[in-house]
């Protein structure tokens, strides 16, 4: 999501709602309600089983996960410090151009809401992958326990960001790699809208098959579109059984005007 983690972590290389979540499955569906009916939102997104998309494709997205006016409230908190433990400039450290903010804790209402709220099923997702891949741990059913494993290895710092672009700017391909502990989907939501506030600014995907080229996706998104995608990487069935595919991800330079996403990664950061 960012291409390097910390300001001062190298090893790492990599896009609201004052409502409540209600998570619920029906029918192999994830669904997200606004249970505020009064809030500037209106939420319902129903979309198919994440393990499915990510499975066939790579990545899941969620449409509209977040309404314009929560995509502008997060926005604008960019230019407010008191949010933030700490700002990197892409530039300095050969990310690419733009630059991103590190929330620090406690989170703001809504990106901890995101964050607790979309763990559940990625977690089911999560375990599944493990389970393909010999692995034996398996990630707890909440993320406050997670969060608590990453605290005890020494991951003790937040790691949902905001990232800003304006015309120029990119991200270079990397993975969001914090320390030992790696949960292995995150989230990117736009949160400007493409052809109106900016052109350019794609989101990419690349995945590396064993003995094969790489393959690059973009990624189409719409303002309050999320998209879910591999941190590292993912099991793909083969003709000689599973084997692993190495995912990176970036963003393409903007021709024009600025862009804003909100990251959202569940494990914490050394």
């Amino acid at each position: 999501m960012c291409p390097g983690g910390d300001e001062f972590n190298s090893n790492r290389r990599e896009d609201f709602f004052f409502f409540d979540f209600v998570h619920c499955r029906h029918a192999q569906r994830t669904c997200f309600m606004n249970a505020k009916p009064h809030s500037p939102a209106n939420v319902l997104l129903e979309v198919p089983d994440i393990a499915t998309q990510v499975g066939a494709q790579g990545y899941a997205v969620l449409p509209g996960l977040l309404s314009p006016a929560y995509c502008q409230e997060l926005s604008r908190m960019y230019a407010d410090g008191s949010h933030f433990r700490s700002r990197v400039v892409m530039q300095r450290h050969g990310f690419g151009r733009g630059e991103y903010q590190y929330f620090n804790y406690p989170l703001p209402s809504l990106v901890q809401q995101l964050r607790t709220s979309l763990y559940p099923q990625l977690a089911d997702v999560a375990n599944r992958w493990n389970q393909a891949l010999g692995v034996e741990s398996r990630f707890p059913a909440d993320h406050a326990h997670y969060l608590e494993r990453c605290h005890a290895a020494g991951q003790r710092r937040p790691t949902p960001l905001l990232l800003q672009y304006s015309e120029g700017d990119y991200n270079c391909l990397h993975q969001d790699i914090y320390g030992e502990l790696v949960f292995p989907l995150q989230v990117a939501v736009l949160l400007s809208e493409p052809g109106v506030d900016f052109t350019g600014g794609e989101f990419v995907l690349t995945e590396q098959r064993p003995r094969m080229q790489s393959r690059a996706e973009v990624v189409p998104l719409r303002k309050g579109d999320a998209v879910v995608f591999p941190v590292n990487e993912r099991p793909v069935q083969g003709a000689r059984g599973v084997y692993r595919v190495k995912m990176r991800h970036g963003v393409s330079r903007l021709r024009s005007g600025h862009r804003h996403t909100l990251g959202i990664i569940f494990h914490d950061a050394a």
